[in-house]
């Protein structure tokens, strides 16, 4: 019977448990982790499909229905009323837009429409992403000069289209064939 007693009394001591190792293990590899990781920010902006144009607007109140067309040979700010207001040309490079020029051209249509808000961008079909996402910043914010360059909005509403064809130069007259 004591035998028995001494088994059950030297079964019932719990073994200890050695976490040390595991512990050492997590004090290195959670800074670690946390270091290495990599925060990204994403950004997500809101476009909308140009809508139809009413013809309903007031003749008195001049609005604007502002449209930057992105084309392979340059950048066309316009009009959807009145038409086309400038063109930049591509930059002598031939791989770049002349933003700088867009976004002062902006400033001073903006200054003209403080109330204004939306623009509208039209690509051609084979403008690359790039372009596009170079255009949308500079159409939305510029950087205002001061201390410290902090953005100021232009024209934060933005929506996308299709551009259509560029026209076509007009047909040369009075062209004589074979000498004729």
């Amino acid at each position: 019977m004591n035998s028995r007693r001494w088994r059950r009394r030297h079964n019932s001591d719990v073994a200890e448990l050695n976490i040390t190792a595991f512990m050492n293990l997590m004090v290195i590899l959670v800074p670690f982790l946390l270091i290495t990781a990599v925060f990204s920010r994403l950004t997500i902006l809101e476009l909308s499909l140009p809508g139809p144009s009413d013809g309903a607007a007031d003749v008195d109140t001049p609005t604007l229905q502002l449209e930057v067309v992105l084309r392979q040979n340059g950048v066309e700010v316009a009009d959807a009323k009145t038409g086309l207001l400038k063109v930049l040309p591509r930059m002598n490079d031939e791989e770049s837009y002349d933003l700088k020029g867009l976004s002062d051209y902006l400033k001073q249509v903006k200054a003209n429409y403080p109330d204004i808000t939306t623009a509208t961008i039209l690509l051609e079909p084979e403008i690359d992403y790039n372009s596009l996402v170079q255009v949308m910043d500079t159409v939305r914010v510029y950087s205002s000069p001061g201390l410290i360059m902090t953005p100021a909005e232009l024209f934060p509403d933005i929506s996308i289209g299709d551009a259509v064809a560029a026209p076509l130069a007009a047909p040369l007259a009075n062209i004589s064939v074979g000498g004729q």
